[in-house]
Parts: C-alpha cells; sequence; structure tokens
C-alpha cells in the first residue's frame, strides 16, 4: 500500500488532485487509516491508470467517471480505444509538426490547413464515449433492447453484417456515387429502427469508428472484403458533409 504522497511522487498526479479525485468519487483509496491517511494498492493505482489514460484524451473528470461506472465498461475494450485514438493524436502531432517545418522553409505562402483538422480524432472520441456514457443515445438503446433475447441482438448483428457485405460488393466504387449513398442511408436508417436514433453526427462518429478502431474494421472487411471498413467510412464521410 502507498500513501497519497508516495502516488504523487510515482505518478506526478499532484495530492491536491488525488484528494478531488476521491472527493467526487472518482479514485477512491483502497484503505484509511484510522488517523485519516489515504492508501493506495493495485486496484487503485490501475484504475489511475485508466483516468490518466483518458486524461491523455481531454475527457472530463465527470466523463471518465461515467465511463468506469458503465456496467457496460470493458477495460480491454477500452484500452483498444484508446490506443487508436492516441495512435490519431500522433499522427495528427506529426502533421503538425511536418507542416511547421515545411512553413520554415518555404515561408508563408504555404497555406495549408489540413493538418489541423481534428474532426475524425474527435468523432471518434465522441462515439467511444457515447458507448459507456449516459447519453440519450445510449438510454434509447437500453430501451429498444430491453426485451431482446442473447440470439435476437445476434441476428440483429447479422442483418447489420448483410448491410456491410452489400458495402463490400461495391467498393471498387466512387464512395460519393449514389449507389454507395444509398447504402449509407439504409445503414442508418436500420441503426434507427433496431438500436437508436442514428443522427448524422452520431453517423459521422461511427463511420470514423469503422476505419480507425482495428475491431470494428476487421469485422467489416470480413463481411465485405478487404477495404470495405475504408471505403464505408469515406462514404458516411461524404454523406454527412453535404
Amino acid at each position: 500500500m502507498r500513501t497519497v504522497k508516495e502516488v504523487s511522487r510515482l505518478t506526478g498526479v499532484s495530492v491536491r488532485a488525488l484528494h478531488h479525485y476521491d472527493a467526487i468519487g472518482l479514485l477512491k483509496p483502497d484503505a484509511v487509516t484510522e488517523a485519516g491517511y489515504r492508501l493506495y494498492g493495485d486496484k487503485a493505482l490501475a484504475r489511475l491508470q485508466q483516468i490518466l489514460l483518458f486524461r491523455e484524451l481531454e475527457f472530463s473528470l465527470k466523463e471518465i467517471k461515467e465511463i468506469l461506472e458503465s456496467p457496460d465498461f470493458d477495460r480491454e475494450r477500452a484500452l483498444q480505444q484508446q490506443i487508436t485514438l492516441l495512435t490519431m493524436k500522433k499522427e495528427h502531432l506529426e502533421n503538425l509538426i511536418d507542416l511547421a517545418r515545411e512553413i520554415k522553409m518555404t515561408g508563408d505562402d504555404h497555406m495549408d490547413f489540413t493538418a489541423f483538422d481534428t474532426s475524425k480524432m474527435d468523432e471518434y472520441a465522441a462515439r467511444a464515449k457515447e458507448m459507456y456514457g449516459e447519453t440519450p443515445a445510449y438510454r434509447e438503446f437500453t430501451e429498444k433492447t430491453k426485451g431482446c433475447t442473447k440470439e435476437d441482438l445476434q441476428n440483429l448483428g447479422t442483418e447489420m453484417m448483410k448491410i456491410f457485405t452489400a458495402f463490400g460488393a461495391i467498393r471498387d466504387t466512387a464512395p460519393d456515387e449514389e449507389e454507395a449513398q444509398a447504402q449509407v442511408r439504409k445503414l442508418q436508417e436500420f441503426i434507427t429502427r433496431h438500436y437508436y436514433t442514428c443522427t448524422d453526427e452520431i453517423l459521422a462518429g461511427l463511420g470514423a469508428m469503422y476505419s480507425a478502431d482495428p475491431e470494428y474494421s476487421a469485422n467489416i472487411d470480413t463481411a465485405g472484403g478487404a477495404g470495405t471498413a475504408a471505403f464505408v467510412s469515406r462514404a458516411i464521410e461524404i454523406y454527412c458533409r453535404r
């Protein structure tokens, strides 16, 4: 067991911040001595790692608390999402560094702003939050599926995979053509009908997740063939920006 000062030295988190985490119920010590000293064991430190990873991704303390306390919280899935988001953040920073170097070499005439675009990263993060937070979409999903058996949910998943199979059949066409865009509408309507109201904003987040999250990409590519996830993501991006 470690004292709050020892945890602070180990992690770089201030004692004041650790006290605040305790006060809001985000990170409770594993024990408190009779003298009132907080003691932290491996369980608390493992939770603190999760908190710090989410903080690196600029999640608020409120959002982190909701995620960690969600009954659907999956640590392995959360770690994969964190890896994906951190990788996207790393690529974003590398693009900014490359841009700064280019400006230094060519001067102010280099008017390229694409490196500042964080929309895909923001959409992925928003979708990751929705998976655990008490959002209207999450509550609607819970309400719509509360009477479903495991077999019912599996059947819905199978039907959704058929949509991705159809995407795969046209993945060599342009994602802005009507056939691909019609398929995006079909996907959006299916999600709205069976899971939750799939607004364009939510759909954009899903599109980002389909291409960025390895598990989603693998499942979609299995259904439609290699490259289907990237094609679906691009088709959704075009659909939501129109």
